[in-house]
């Protein structure tokens, strides 16, 4: 019986998901939006600043519905899905603009956010119909969880040896547990204690490894386990493949874990989250690993690679109710671009389409429109000429974080050939041979805005212009 009920409540919700997707397209549309990138890329500041400057829109002037005047009002109202966290916007929006600003801390759970904005209609119909609304989905989640997608599509054996094979070639974080490794046998039998162990031994390499710059450390839940700290799902590590596979082995226990991690992790975030976005952007770090050397920038380029295979890049429409909804624009945005004066900005664009050149043209063959630009969510910095050795020098200066001092920094001449960054990266250089980058923590700046202004940034409408401003018009 419960059988029956199951499947009837199954259809019952596919007609009211068609029901809900026509209605959507024909009255209200709703845009549900990705935010996603790798630790440190600024998410919950991004997400942040586009909410305060879609509400305040005096800074938006290449939001083109924005610059004409036609979107009437922007309000948030509460998110869809009852059983998802609303994103923290006034707390971070505080810590942003408070008379001491700080960071906020970064995405550690999934939450969202619904932004509905009135839109005055252009051209023919701007006379006979009033403003329509366009509902903003906003979903937030840990990029760490990104990196899990791919392991939907190995095995336990491919994931272990390609860990491997990473851990490897980070011998400078990874010497611990490969040593650990080395000594394990297994095809022993399950001993707990050492499971756990191993478990943690692994779990301390990839935390190393995050904090040296490198982007693919996954499994992701392992660096932010929540609830399931402590579970079999989470108490497992890459092992080399025994002579023979018996079962009660470290081995099978392992294998079976790491289905079980596929199954009660995964999947269910694929299914309920990441399958129904209709819209991307991908925030990355690149300054970050540019700073770390060339292995942290070939180590970005393949995990974004990887995460970008995930997607199921196309066009939409309202059928997209009943056979699965498809990124349709995808925004791959370099962050902190506040770091570097303005003459270098397409410099940093130009690394960031480089970088991801590869899954750029599968999403665009397969009819999804990208773009790739540098931005700023929130500008920390103001530009400013120092002499140095009779010559003058395109610096930026804010506030440091660690000290809270006023500073001017040079970060160094970003390459007008990505290739120059690229080649040794993909050589494994330990280190650029050309050229030196330095990158410092600011803090955010102090503030005082207008009633009409959200927080100062970089192409931040550019963004949204890209990722919204098609329903808009």
């Amino acid at each position: 019986m419960s059988i029956i009920t199951d499947l009837a409540d199954g259809v019952t919700r596919r007609i009211e998901d068609v029901q809900n997707g026509v209605e959507a397209f024909l009255f209200e549309p709703v845009i549900r939006l990705g935010v996603t990138g790798l630790s440190r890329a600024g998410k919950t500041v991004f997400i942040t600043s586009l909410v305060a400057n879609l509400i305040r829109r005096g800074r938006m002037p290449q939001l083109v519905a924005a610059a004409e005047g036609r979107i009437a009002t922007a309000y948030l109202q509460p998110q869809p899905d009852d059983d998802v966290p609303r994103f923290d916007y006034e707390g971070h929006l505080a810590a942003l603009t408070g008379p001491e600003p700080f960071w906020p801390e970064s995405t550690r759970s999934i939450s969202q956010l619904r932004l509905s904005l009135k839109v005055r209609p252009k051209g023919l119909l701007s006379g006979l119909t009033g403003p329509r609304t366009v509902h903003l989905d906003i979903v937030d989640y840990p990029g760490e969880w990104l990196l899990d997608l791919p392991l939907l599509n190995q095995s336990y054996a491919e994931w272990s040896d390609g860990a491997i094979d990473r851990a490897r070639a980070r011998s400078d974080v990874a010497e611990g547990w490969l040593a650990r490794l080395e000594a394990t046998a297994s095809g022993e039998t399950l001993d707990e204690t050492q499971a756990r162990e191993l478990a943690g031994d692994f779990t301390a390499y990839l935390q190393a490894a995050r904090a040296a710059g490198y982007s693919d450390c996954a499994p992701g839940r392992f660096l932010m386990p929540g609830d399931l700290a402590g579970s079999p799902a989470l108490t497992f590590a890459p092992l080399k493949r025994p002579p023979r596979r018996r079962s009660g082995t470290l081995y099978a226990a392992f294998e079976r874990r790491f289905e079980a991690y596929k199954r009660i992790v995964v999947k269910p975030f694929f299914r309920d989250h990441f399958a129904r976005i209709d819209r991307q952007v991908v925030l990355v770090d690149a300054l970050g690993a540019i700073n770390s050397g060339p292995r942290a920038v070939e180590d970005m380029r393949l995990a974004m690679g990887d995460i970008l295979s995930s997607f199921r890049p196309g066009r939409n429409s309202w059928l997209s109710s009943i056979l699965g909804k498809k990124v349709d624009r995808i925004l791959f945005a370099a962050t902190k671009a506040d770091h570097l004066h303005h003459g270098q900005h397409p410099q940093l664009t130009a690394i960031m389409e480089a970088l991801l050149a590869d899954a750029r043209a599968r999403a665009d063959y397969k009819g999804a429109r990208t773009a790739a630009l540098s931005l700023a969510a929130v500008r920390a910095t103001v530009e400013q000429s120092v002499r140095n050795g009779g010559a003058d020098l395109d610096c930026v200066r804010g506030r440091l974080i660690d000290t809270g001092k006023e500073a001017a920094m040079f970060p160094g001449d970003l390459p007008s050939d990505p290739g120059q960054l690229l080649v040794p990266a993909g050589q494994g250089a330990d280190r650029w041979l050309d050229q030196d980058f330095s990158v410092m923590r600011f803090a955010p700046p102090r503030l005082t805005l207008k009633p009409t202004e959200g927080p100062p940034h970089i192409r931040l409408d550019r963004a949204a212009d890209f990722l919204i401003g098609d329903h808009l018009s």
